[in-house]
């Protein structure tokens, strides 16, 4: 798509703040008393930056029509105290109630999610909820499957001599692994921990920097499901197991193109956490 970028010289009030945001310098200003300009708009990300922090709405972008513009009210953010308690208040909290999750809620996880930032704003990050409970026993049971795997190999006689010095971390995991196992066959899901919902967060397999964007996603999203109350924790397992299989067999077998990089369980609180625990001290190296 072609992009077409200007800015209207005559409402331009040549305060240079475009100039000085565009990340592909491809807006000008020769000096302080002249309108800036675009010679052309080849190299442009449409990250938006230009439209954002221009006070006049003097620059013109094909991406983003007045209707994708908006004002911010800067009196209704949060202040910095109510943004570190939610910081410190939020926990994986692993209780979950059979109550369900709104779909609302649901809706505005995924879009603060979509409102991570990406390399080179190629906003190539992808999601997939799943809610149906066949789809969520596949995820269990797909993870408990690598494990057993996992587990019979690192146990095996003959190639435990050759594992533990090529593989040696994957032994303290071995206890894990099989107790995983045994409480998934009484009927205790510690893989998903009965959660009503899944958020796989995936790119396509080309995009250089899908784990990165996918994780800044995940965060953005976890925070919103805090502050929505609906618990939620970090698919480790889950995305370890798919690390161990490759080949992607969980993305293909959920119907998902790409690779899959985070993943978030989430449903509504048993109960709440009345405190928050302070961690170990901070480690800073200034330089």
């Amino acid at each position: 798509m072609e992009i077409k970028l200007s800015i209207d010289s005559a409402s331009c009030i040549k305060c240079g703040k475009c100039v000085r945001v565009c990340p592909s310098r491809i807006i000008f200003q020769e000096s302080s008393d002249q309108a800036a300009f675009v010679e052309s708009s080849a190299g442009c990300i449409s990250c938006g930056h230009c439209m954002a922090v221009c006070p006049s709405a003097s620059v013109h972008h094909s991406i983003f029509p007045a209707g994708k513009v908006h004002p911010i009210n800067y009196l209704q953010y949060p202040s910095a105290e109510q943004v570190m308690l939610l910081c410190k208040s939020r926990r994986s909290n692993r209780a979950f109630s059979s109550k369900a999750i709104p779909s609302e809620s649901l809706d505005l996880i995924l879009e603060a999610a979509h409102r991570a930032p990406t390399a080179s704003n190629m906003q190539g990050v992808e999601f997939t909820l799943v809610t149906s409970p066949e789809k969520l026993r596949l995820i269990s049971e797909f993870t408990i499957g690598i494990f057993s795997s996992s587990a019979k190999k690192l146990s095996n006689p003959l190639l435990k001599p050759l594992l533990k010095v090529i593989m040696s971390d994957a032994y303290a995991y071995l206890p894990a692994f099989n107790r995983l196992s045994q409480e998934f066959e009484k009927g205790n899901d510690l893989i998903l921990r009965k959660a009503s919902a899944v958020i796989f967060i995936h790119t396509p397999s080309t995009s250089r920097f899908g784990c990165e964007d996918a994780n800044l996603a995940y965060q953005n999203g976890s925070l919103m499901a805090e502050s929505l109350g609906v618990s939620q924790f970090y698919t480790g397992f889950v995305c370890s197991a798919m690390k161990q299989s490759g080949g992607g067999k969980l993305a293909q077998e959920l119907g998902i193109e790409g690779s899959i990089h985070a993943g978030m369980a989430l449903g509504m609180p048993s109960f709440k956490y009345p405190n928050f625990i302070d961690k170990q001290d901070i480690v800073v190296r200034k330089i």
